[in-house]
C-alpha cells in the first residue's frame, strides 16, 4: 500500500485538471508580454491565449469534479491564477494606454477587491470558516473575463468590429459594480466572524 502512495501523490499533481490551471498560470508572462511588444498582430495572439486560458478556468474545475480529481493542489492554485491572469493584464492594459482616464477606477476597485479578498479568504481559512461562490459573483467573473478580452483586442479588434475597446470597457464596469457588492457579501460575512471571535 505505501509503494502505491508516492504514484498518488504525483498522480494528483500531474492530472488534468492541474495541468490546465498550470497553463493558465504560464499564459499569463505570454499575454503579458505579447500586450507589451505591441502591433495588431500580437494583440490577436495575446486575444487567443487569454481565451484559452479564460475556458481553462471553467474546464479545470469541471473536470476535477466530473472525474473526481480534486485536490487541495488544485483548490489552492485555481483562484491564485485567476487573480494572476486579472490583475497582470489589467496593469499592462493600463500601462498600454487602453485602459486610461477615470475607466482606471474600475481596474483600481477590482484589483483592490481582489487583494482585500484574499486576506479575508486567509482569516477565515484559519478559522475553518468557508464562504460559499455566490451567482452574482459568478456573474462577476464572466463580465470580468469578457472585458478583459474586448480591450486585449482593443485597437485591433476596433478595426474589425467598431467599438470593440468600447464594449471592453461597458463590461468593465459592470463588473467593477458587481465587484463592489460581492465584495460587501464577503466582508459581512467576514466582520461577522471578527466579531464571534472577539
Amino acid at each position: 500500500m505505501s509503494t502505491n502512495a508516492p504514484a498518488a501523490k504525483v498522480s494528483k499533481v500531474w492530472n488534468i485538471p492541474n495541468m490546465l490551471t498550470y497553463g493558465r498560470i504560464i499564459a499569463v508572462p505570454l499575454v503579458a508580454g505579447l500586450l507589451m511588444w505591441g502591433g495588431d498582430r500580437a494583440r490577436l495572439v495575446a486575444l487567443s491565449l487569454y481565451t484559452l486560458a479564460a475556458v481553462t478556468d471553467f474546464l479545470d474545475g469541471y473536470l476535477a469534479r466530473k472525474w473526481q480529481q480534486q485536490s487541495a493542489l488544485g483548490r489552492m492554485l485555481d483562484p491564485i491564477a485567476d487573480k494572476v491572469l486579472v490583475s497582470v493584464v489589467l496593469l499592462v492594459l493600463a500601462a498600454d494606454g487602453v485602459l486610461g482616464g477615470g475607466h482606471m477606477w474600475a481596474a483600481i476597485i477590482i484589483l483592490a477587491r481582489e487583494v482585500l479578498v484574499s486576506g479575508l479568504r486567509e482569516f477565515l481559512g484559519e478559522l475553518r470558516v468557508s464562504v460559499p461562490v455566490t451567482q452574482i459573483a459568478k456573474w462577476k467573473t464572466t463580465a470580468q473575463l469578457l472585458a478583459i478580452g474586448f480591450l486585449i483586442a482593443g485597437p485591433a479588434g476596433d478595426k474589425f468590429v467598431p467599438h470593440t475597446t468600447d464594449f471592453g470597457i461597458l463590461f468593465l464596469w459592470i463588473a467593477a459594480a458587481l465587484t463592489l457588492y460581492t465584495g460587501y457579501d464577503y466582508f459581512r460575512a467576514g466582520l461577522r466572524h471578527v466579531v464571534d471571535e472577539e
